[in-house]
């Protein structure tokens, strides 16, 4: 493996453990302190991927991610979000992030999603970018915040719409309920896993009405989207 990572945080500690990190899954590495400098590395590098940290000195993560996507720099970002910052986390993915962790995080898990993107990746564009995604007879206008079920329009509820988009851009992989209330809901809406089981069931039940099953329940785990997702 070959890809270089760039990892940005102004915690001279954390960028220094997660670049060793790296460096022992095999990913070349590079570091910068705040968000000036990582716009220096990734001019002067091209990293396939880049850590940001979000609160950071000079220019934050947002920042840095909103001059890349302006300037049609489509690098995958992986966002890192402190306690509290439920907005960042809420918006994450519609501002061009592909995925975001909340420290703290365990490291392996950082590696495991570093590689789920760069796998998404390696089709083109990835889509956490693009405006409609398409899969299992469903199509996704992420602008609009509207669905189609075999070319016909189909109601849901914001949250399940929201839950929706999670697992298409995520297709295959699989999510345990905790996960998907903290990344879809936010850590202070999780009062109980069964909200997200009640969003399951209305996208079974929408869906279903329409002759599609795409959700998998994988016991002991989670819900995985199961059909190929793709730019459509």
């Amino acid at each position: 493996m070959s890809d270089l990572v760039l990892v940005v945080d102004d915690d001279p500690i954390i960028r220094e453990h997660l670049a060793r990190v790296l460096d022992r899954s095999g990913f070349l590495t590079a570091t910068a302190a705040d968000g000036v400098e990582a716009l220096e590395v990734i001019a002067a590098r091209r990293p396939a991927l880049i850590v940001l940290d979000v609160l950071m000195p000079r220019a934050d993560g947002r920042e840095v991610l909103a001059r890349l996507r302006r300037d049609g720099d489509w690098t995958p970002v992986i966002l890192l979000t402190g306690v509290g910052q439920s907005g960042t986390r809420a918006d994450a993915l519609e501002k061009g992030a592909d995925d975001y962790l909340n420290k703290p995080f365990d490291p392996t898990e950082l590696v495991a999603r570093i590689r789920a993107v760069l796998r998404r990746g390696q089709v083109g564009r990835t889509l956490s970018h693009a405006a409609r995604i398409a899969g299992g007879d469903l199509e996704l206008d992420r602008l609009a915040k509207s669905v189609t079920a075999k070319g016909r329009p189909v109601q849901l509820t914001p949250k399940a719409l929201a839950l929706l988009e999670y697992l298409m851009i995520h297709h295959g992989e699989t999510f345990s309920r905790d996960h998907l209330l903290e990344q879809v809901w936010g850590v202070e809406f999780a009062i109980t896993t069964r909200a997200v089981d009640h969003r399951v069931a209305e996208l079974r039940k929408v869906l279903g009405a329409r002759g599609l099953d795409v959700i998998d329940t994988v016991q002991g785990v989670g819900y995985r989207f199961h059909p190929r997702v793709t730019i459509s």
